[in-house]
């Protein structure tokens, strides 16, 4: 079995990553969206909610499982079975960071590939960052993310 992970912190799960997380299912057999733990940053949404999202917006794909996880990615993928690592890369400017990411994921884990995919120029310019900001000012973020994130979002501020 082909088992690959995307990581991330999903805060809030946007349609940038529902792209990605679609397309992934399509080339993995068992495709694990990895959610972490990531303490040195002030999340809106706790693990559990980031959780909770996306198993509402991945439940139509049987080969998708989400998972939290703390610690090294590569240590993540090693006891989850995985080979693939899949990360978004919006511009230019995400390949430079991902790129030092994918050679130390590799360095730990020589097992480990990292497969790089280009965002659909749709949401290239989407960060979850974006939607928090337009959404703390109250914009409307109805094309950022699904009814059900949005309203999360809302409930949250």
């Amino acid at each position: 079995m082909n088992t690959a992970i995307y990581p991330g912190s999903f805060d809030p799960v946007t349609y940038g990553h529902l792209d990605i997380i679609e397309r992934s299912a399509q080339m993995a057999d068992h495709l694990i969206v990895g959610v972490l733990k990531n303490n040195t940053k002030e999340p809106m949404f706790t693990v559990e909610e980031r959780l909770e999202m996306l198993r509402e917006e991945t439940g139509r794909y049987a080969n998708v499982e989400i998972r939290a996880f703390d610690g090294l990615l590569a240590d993540f993928a090693r006891d989850c079975g995985a080979k693939v690592i899949i990360r978004g890369l919006r511009a230019v400017t995400d390949f430079e960071y991902e790129l030092q990411m994918a050679q130390t994921n590799r360095k730990l884990a020589p097992e480990l590939d990292t497969i790089f995919l280009a965002t659909d120029l749709r949401y290239a310019y989407l960060s979850s960052s974006i939607v928090k900001e337009v959404a703390y000012w109250h914009g409307d973020i109805r094309a950022f993310v699904t009814p059900y994130v949005a309203e999360r979002i809302r409930e949250k501020i």
